[in-house]
């Protein structure tokens, strides 16, 4: 089926910021639509977004990687076939001609790659997930929810990004979101006794209100006991350092407590958090230009929890090949933006399992009610799927997606469950 027609537009993001979309329609009057979120926290080696600069909406506006897929982009892709899926991102890849997609904005890019990835699944008739699986086995996967929100999406109120919570004692897609429900709650419950409560974070977590970051450890430890579910087993607990906020050459600020530590002070700090706290899986504990820090931290750890790699990482099977070489890490988040390119991001997916590491399909912080991601994480059997916290509509959206998913006939077989992380003490 070839394409005849590709149509950018701005929309918006759950920031209020400008972002992109593209439609693709196919000679069968199928169509589909792609759109890139925006990150707020990035790795330097992620694909960089096209912004148009100057005043206008702080230069934020995305006018000039429309222009980009209007002049460049659609010309050299209508008349394709749009099953061809990788020779699609490779000209993509081509007309941009730079290494980090800086001339038509990785924004252009992985717009115009998922909306064609969306038509084709739409004239093949199938659910995308199912598109994307084929034959191959699919698994609804073990979500990750952000219960506390920090880092750059709270106004830097705590040091640590995100504080999360994974479900191991589900045993279905549908049942986590019923934990976590419960969880979320009795989160909310306990801040707001705690005093006055200033909303949620970019992701829909609640905003932190604590004096360190061990205090939010024990009240999410709280809000879980509170539910009546048990800590480590029930449900666990999982974090998102993103060290390279406040990270550099080795040397960690952390504001909370008003010191600046060095990496082997840093690794010693987040292992007793793991000793003290049901912890099985800690993203970017080191700064992503700390690679001697990533390999100690995960001889550490590596055989006790998931130690993830993103902003270190960003979604390249080369960086995954060459962590896998030196042990550094033992799973990767897996977000298209970063890469690109659809095909780019399979590649990145690809060489993890390849390594043995476990994987997990992000969303950004910057999202819309586009639900792509729920439908990668099980078509491409990840495993895992990271969306936000358990609040905000752009999240819900992805949220509900999977629970339509699993509820519905030749929906895939199993729910990856504990069994995802790979952990001996949660098997």
């Amino acid at each position: 089926m070839k394409i005849s027609s590709i149509a950018a537009r701005r929309i918006w993001d759950s920031r209020g910021r400008p972002t992109v979309e593209v439609e693709v329609t196919n000679e069968d009057g199928t169509s589909g639509i792609g759109v890139a979120p925006a990150g707020a926290s990035r790795g330097t080696r992620e694909a960089v977004e096209l912004r148009d600069g100057g005043e206008h909406f702080k230069g934020l506006d995305v006018q000039l990687a429309l222009q980009g897929i209007e002049r460049d982009i659609a010309p050299q892709l209508v008349g394709s076939e749009v099953e061809n899926q990788a020779g699609i991102d490779a000209v993509l890849i081509e007309l941009d001609g730079t290494p980090n997609k800086s001339r038509l904005g990785g924004n252009a890019l992985i717009a115009t790659s998922l909306a064609v990835l969306h038509a084709a699944a739409a004239s093949a008739r199938m659910p995308l997930w199912r598109y994307l699986a084929q034959d191959s086995v699919a698994t609804m996967p073990l979500p990750q929810i952000q219960i506390f929100g920090g880092g750059a999406h709270a106004g830097r109120r705590t040091d640590v990004q995100d504080f999360m919570v994974i479900a191991c004692g589900a045993k279905s897609f549908a049942q986590a979101m019923e934990m976590t429900a419960e969880v979320y709650r009795c989160a909310g419950e306990l801040m707001a006794e705690r005093g006055p409560m200033a909303g949620v974070a970019d992701e829909g977590g609640w905003w932190p209100n604590f004096a360190t970051n061990e205090q939010a450890l024990d009240t999410l430890v709280a809000a879980i006991e509170r539910a009546s579910l048990v800590p480590g087993s029930d449900v666990a607990i999982a974090l998102d350092i993103a060290s390279s906020e406040f990270g550099h050459a080795g040397r960690y600020r952390l504001a909370m407590e008003r010191i600046e530590i060095d990496s082997n002070a840093m690794c010693e700090k987040l292992v007793r958090w793991v000793e003290r706290y049901p912890i099985v899986s800690i993203e970017d504990p080191l700064a992503e230009d700390d690679e001697a820090g990533l390999v100690a931290f995960t001889k550490a750890v590596g055989q006790r929890i998931q130690v993830v790699g993103d902003d270190y990482l960003v979604t390249n099977a080369d960086r995954v090949q060459n962590a896998a070489a030196i042990g550094a890490c033992n799973c990767v988040l897996i977000k298209p933006n970063q890469a690109g390119t659809v095909t780019e991001t399979k590649a990145a997916l690809d060489a993890a399992k390849a390594a043995g590491f476990r994987t997990i399909v992000s969303a950004r912080s910057g999202e819309t009610e586009d639900v792509a991601i729920v439908h990668l994480a099980i078509g491409w059997n990840a495993g895992q799927l990271k969306v936000g916290s358990f609040a905000r509509s752009e999240r819900m959206a992805k949220w509900n997606e999977g629970i339509r998913i699993e509820s519905r006939p030749g929906a895939p077989a199993s729910f990856a469950g504990a069994g995802a992380l790979g952990l001996s003490q949660l098997a």
